[in-house]
């Protein structure tokens, strides 16, 4: 994805049962204080997931769009990797629900996201 790859998120590991993948901490991804965006947190979860859910499609569909996302944000990431894991909770004709968690380099959780993707045919 070009948006990914301007952002600089690397993909660790992809099938169909998980999806990891990182972005460093930047200065220019960051809020005051240096903290990692929440739109930047919100950016990698999504293409984690659409990964997911394009390794979960049903046999003729073309692809995926997001039709609903839903973010809690738990902690700041203030350097580091924000790392993004992705797992399906539901592959359906019609829809694939997604559960992402973004965690800092010490293992904690920093955001929650919970993801419906329509399948295109």
């Amino acid at each position: 994805m070009p948006f990914t790859k301007r952002l600089g998120v690397q993909v660790l590991e992809h099938g169909r049962d998980v999806v990891t993948s990182r972005l460093a901490w930047d200065e220019s991804l960051c809020t005051v204080g240096g903290v990692m965006h929440g739109g930047v947190l919100m950016s990698l979860a999504d293409a984690t997931a659409a990964v997911c859910a394009f390794l979960n499609l049903p046999d003729g569909a073309k692809g995926t769009t997001t039709i609903e996302s839903k973010t809690n944000f738990l902690r700041a990431v203030r350097q580091g990797y924000a790392t993004a894991t992705s797992r399906p909770l539901h592959a359906g004709r019609t829809v694939i629900v997604v559960e992402t968690e973004v965690r800092d380099d010490a293992g904690k959780l920093a955001a929650k996201v919970t993801q419906t993707q329509a399948v295109l045919s």
